[in-house]
């Protein structure tokens, strides 16, 4: 097992060759991960990181029970524009190559109104990285002139209203379906 020490050192170099806009954070065990926007050469990752997830990781992210992304999901997740559909992805470097181990969105659903959600690898939960995805995803909305943000999630996903409470979002029962929940932050 690698220490934090080792693994920042071993990540250190696969980071520095990342191009374009690109962000290195410490979680709160102290290893570093790279955020960056979703690109198209992540399709792949994308699909890998969605087929990790746990059965239930998978049911909070998408509400419904899913095997896999098919075609036109993944089409859907990898359709960014930088303005109205954000995504960002975060990486970690291990064995040799950057795997996906979180990825925040938001999509314009009014002028100034997005919604978001973001999902974290199993492994890597209440480390800090939906909140660091999320800062990073709610700075984006607020420079796009978006004045609310919100995510519909189920309302038994307790990390989810922890990590919106902690954001500053207000959270309200759904009112067309009692299972659910919306989180909403006023930008």
């Amino acid at each position: 097992m690698l220490t934090v020490k080792d693994h920042n050192e071993r990540a250190a170099a696969a980071y520095a060759a990342v191009l374009g806009q690109c962000w290195i954070e410490a979680l709160k065990d102290g290893r570093h991960v790279l955020i960056r926007p979703l690109e198209e050469k992540d399709r792949e990752r994308e699909y890998a990181f969605i087929k990790r997830l746990s059965p239930e990781s998978r049911h909070m992210r998408f509400l419904a029970q899913i095997s896999e992304p098919g075609t036109a999901m993944l089409n859907q997740l990898m359709d960014t524009d930088n303005k109205n559909r954000v995504a960002y992805i975060a990486l970690v470097h291990e064995n040799g190559q950057l795997i996906e181990i979180g990825i925040s969105r938001y999509s314009a659903t009014g002028e100034h109104e997005c919604e978001c959600a973001v999902t974290v690898a199993d492994d890597w939960k209440h480390l800090g990285l939906g909140a660091l995805l999320m800062e990073h995803l709610i700075k984006t909305a607020r420079k796009n002139d978006f004045r609310q943000m919100y995510s519909v999630d189920a309302a038994s996903n307790a990390p989810m209203r922890d990590l919106a409470k902690a954001l500053g979002f207000d959270t309200h029962n759904d009112p067309d379906d009692t299972r659910q929940v919306i989180h909403r932050l006023y930008l």
